[in-house]
């Protein structure tokens, strides 16, 4: 089977199995430069696998991603009889090491979560007013949703009765049911019943979070609106960090503060990484993982409780 083929039979093949797959269809799209399309599978050489690898000869995060989109292109057309080799080089790319999030502390999220500092930063603001704003950072650590999830949500989506919401079609073209606490339940009710008696629901389809006109949050927005709330809470980059807290880490403040309260209290941390994966929408445990190393408090937590096992107590 020629190389253009098998390519656009592997991206129909991982996207008909539930994938997006729109970055790794483009990656190997890009991969034709190199390659001659037309010629077969087993055509193709490590020469010319490495030279669209090398790029600009720096190890980036872009260079890993095309690697592994080949490898599973190759994969998948060996085993599909496309291919009887692969010319993937052994070693894959080393990716430079990624920065890691930044987990506010209580005392930092009573800052941002403050109305009088949120509606200071807000003063003066066109579209996105104080108490969607607070609402929505609320949401994102409550719920640990990402940015995009929070923002899609519509009234049909929250079902504030049984304190549940649906995440539909999210990054992985997955849709799940996400329990929330009976506060955050309550904040979300508020909001709602503030946005019904100003006029601003029209359907039960509206989004639940909008611009004073009824349109979806901009990202570039919030964000800038996020910034001018950190500054205002004081709240800025460790010293000797390299990360400026953004508003995605508070899903991440999310996971590591759950896993800590479920050492506090003894629970089975292992038997529960599984329901927060789920939780949180991720495709496999690694992505959940992660969290368990991410600051000092939780591995104090976990050196305690692993303590305990050694001397013969109980262990999660």
């Amino acid at each position: 089977m020629i190389l253009r083929e098998a390519i656009e039979r592997y991206v129909l093949w991982r996207q008909a199995h539930g994938a997006k797959f729109t970055t790794g269809a483009s990656l190997l799209s890009g991969f034709l430069d190199h390659a001659d399309g037309d010629a077969s599978c087993d055509a193709v050489t490590m020469a010319q696998i490495l030279a669209y690898l090398a790029a600009d000869g720096r190890p980036t995060r872009h260079r890993e991603n095309r690697y592994y989109a080949l490898a599973g292109f190759w994969r998948h057309a060996i085993s599909r009889g496309h291919a009887v080799r692969s010319p993937m080089p052994d070693d894959a790319p080393r990716s430079p090491l990624r920065a890691p999030p930044y987990i506010y502390s209580r005392d930092e999220l009573k800052r941002l979560f403050d109305p009088a500092t949120v509606e200071a930063s807000r003063r003066g603001a066109v579209q996105l007013d104080a108490a969607t704003f607070r609402t929505l950072l609320i949401l994102l650590y409550g719920a640990g949703l990402r940015f995009g999830e929070a923002t899609r949500l519509t009234l049909t989506d929250v079902d504030l009765a049984n304190a549940v919401l649906t995440i539909r079609a999210t990054k992985f073209y997955k849709s799940r049911l996400v329990p929330i606490s009976p506060q955050l339940a309550a904040v979300l009710e508020g909001h709602a019943s503030r946005r019904r008696r100003a006029g601003l629901v029209d359907s039960s389809n509206a989004l639940l979070l909008a611009n004073r006109d009824g349109t979806r949050l901009a990202s570039s927005t919030v964000q800038a609106a996020f910034d001018a709330l950190r500054r205002l809470a004081g709240i800025g980059r460790a010293a000797g960090g390299r990360t400026i807290p953004r508003i995605h880490d508070l899903r991440h403040s999310f996971a590591v503060h759950r896993l800590t309260s479920w050492y506090r209290q003894g629970a089975d941390v292992q038997r529960l990484l599984p329901v927060l994966s789920t939780y949180l929408g991720h495709a496999d445990l690694e992505g959940t993982k992660v969290y368990l190393s991410m600051t000092p408090e939780l591995l104090e937590q976990a050196s305690l409780r692993f303590a305990g096992y050694a001397l013969g107590g109980q262990h999660a």
